[in-house]
């Protein structure tokens, strides 16, 4: 069963995968660029006769003999055509001089070219019937020159705020003392026998959430505070998000943790309502379109409120452990899904996002905890591609995805700035495979600017795979988790890999040899300033 990550993307994304056609990203992105559309421009050329007073039925016929053909028409016509083929010159001549330097799309340096040779992966010399080149060394060069930029402008608290008043309304500044999650309480105005979560989209919209519906409903009342002639609900935030990256393992990660006593699960592993549900959302299939409140997701944590407050209030059976109940929001589109502010600064027409999630979050709760786990992201984009693509995969197909996303990437670097293009709403429509997830650097370094390097732990999912217990340990560390049964350790490694890839999707076997070689050339320089930034050459994915 897909992730909800998988059933957004689905959404965002037609079946056509890499057609370039996605009219069903539904996410009110109306207004930007769609698919073939990216860095294209219509050219109006000398000889184009629907855009000159020349009536379509004439037909130019052209002799064998220049000079025979001009002493046959008026010296005005000799003039303009003589303007024409002079300015044509021109016109090539500055492609020429520009596209050595800066690159065009789909136009490639015929110096600097390096053809790539794919072969079917099982040995056989069969090509495809169309030629891959592509300029890598020129892109490669091209990456490490805009590798160094200086950090991202932190916008000021007040800014933050300002663009979303609401949100700072309900969620206060200071959070209750002795409690390890960043809970508070606020006034519920309604009778209580009503149903606080009655038109909450989330349970509404998800089958799973009934049951969770019903039984929060039933123990609402008997967990509100009675204070000074007022009812009092306890609201909770996460204590921890897994922000990414999608196909990384993060499902598996999820689900593990919650067999800790001290976790709590919320009932949803991805509601995806820092970067795609606070905006609103266009559903497919009846067309209705709603925006997810923050009272919305705050009643996603209502199980691990509740237990608090039994904490508080000295009706639990333990020694008050549910004090230190945490929960966490593990939406794998956190890390990296920042486009929706394209839309928000629309009016601004700004290079690149002004505001980021993590401006918010860390607003709300600066002492956030953030998991990160990451694999070599050539094998993040394949598995990526198998999970979310339905129809017509293959190998070959693959490549041809990649090749087109790489040239497309290419196209944009060559005017923009590297963060710019990492955030590019209409590249990320236009490109067939989510190329730009595996730009992991950009993003962490970005989270960097508001987060404390020891609040974000960052883990690999090779050695998630090769040592789960070892892992999962650094986690509950890194949560300040206390001991945990002997039988959970046990259950740690018994339980059964979430989320992993299909059985036909298997079949289809691995990536073409010379797919492989062209995402690791081209994910090198930003494995290698991850390393760096790391201090871990493991994340140079040099042995995998």
């Amino acid at each position: 069963m897909k992730t909800n990550d998988s059933l957004e993307f689905n959404r965002m994304k037609s079946s056509s995968y890499g057609s370039g056609t996605q009219t069903a990203y539904k996410h009110s992105l109306h207004s930007l660029p769609m698919g073939e559309d990216y860095g294209k421009k219509s050219v109006r050329t000398f000889f184009d006769l629907r855009h000159t007073g020349v009536p379509e039925n004439v037909r130019l016929k052209c002799p064998p003999l220049l000079l025979f053909s001009l002493q046959r028409i008026s010296k005005n016509r000799v003039f303009s055509f003589l303007v024409g083929l002079i300015m044509t010159f021109f016109i090539m001549a500055s492609y020429m001089l520009v596209s050595d330097k800066k690159g065009l799309l789909f136009i490639l340096s015929h110096y600097q070219m390096r053809s790539v040779n794919v072969g079917t992966g099982n040995g056989s010399t069969e090509a495809f019937a169309e030629s891959t080149v592509l300029d890598m060394k020129g892109l490669v060069e091209l990456i490490n020159s805009k590798q160094e930029y200086p950090p991202r402008k932190v916008p000021e608290e007040e800014d933050v705020i300002e663009t979303d008043p609401h949100l700072f309304s309900v969620i206060p500044r200071h959070f209750l003392p002795g409690i390890k999650s960043p809970c508070w309480y606020e006034e519920y105005p309604a009778e209580p026998n009503s149903d606080p979560y009655g038109s909450n989209p989330f349970f509404i919209r998800l089958r799973n959430f009934k049951n969770l519906r019903e039984r929060l409903k039933t123990n609402f009342r008997q967990h509100l505070l009675h204070r000074d002639g007022k009812r009092l609900r306890l609201r909770c935030l996460p204590y921890f998000y897994i922000i990414g990256q999608p196909k990384c393992g993060t499902t598996d990660l999820f689900h593990r943790l919650l067999l800790h006593p001290d976790i709590r699960y919320n009932g949803i592993k991805e509601p995806h309502w820092w970067t795609r549900k606070r905006f609103g959302y266009k559903h497919n299939k009846d067309g209705s379109e709603e925006k997810y409140r923050v009272e919305d997701y705050l009643d996603l944590f209502d199980l691990t409120a509740q237990k608090i407050q039994e904490g508080l209030s000295g009706n639990s059976s333990g020694d008050r452990r549910e004090l230190q109940s945490i929960t966490g929001d593990g939406s794998a589109s956190t890390m990296w899904d920042n486009q929706f502010w394209s839309i928000v600064d629309r009016d601004r027409q700004e290079a690149e996002p002004r505001f980021l999630v993590q401006d918010f979050i860390h607003t709300l709760d600066p002492t956030a905890r953030i998991i990160v786990i990451l694999r070599d992201p050539a094998e993040r984009l394949y598995s990526d591609y198998l999970y979310f693509r339905s129809t017509n995969k293959s190998a070959k197909a693959f490549h041809q995805s990649v090749v087109k996303s790489v040239q497309l990437f290419q196209s944009c670097l060559s005017e923009k700035s590297l963060r710019s293009c990492a955030y590019d709403g209409s590249l990320y429509l236009a490109m067939p495979v989510r190329l730009h997830l595996g730009l992991y650097v950009v993003f962490l370094l970005d989270w960097l600017t508001v987060f404390h390097r020891e609040q974000i732990l960052v883990l690999q999912l090779e050695d998630y795979a090769a040592n789960v217990k070892v892992t999962i340990k650094k986690v509950f560390d890194f949560l300040n988790l206390g001991p945990f049964p002997e039988q959970v350790e046990t259950a740690l490694t018994q339980l059964p890999t979430c989320n992993t890839r299909r059985t036909a999707d298997k079949n289809l076997g691995p990536m073409l040899p010379a797919t492989k070689d062209l995402l690791r050339e081209f994910y090198q320089p930003f494995n290698q300033k991850l390393a760096g930034v790391l201090n871990d050459n493991a994340f140079l994915w040099s042995h995998t």
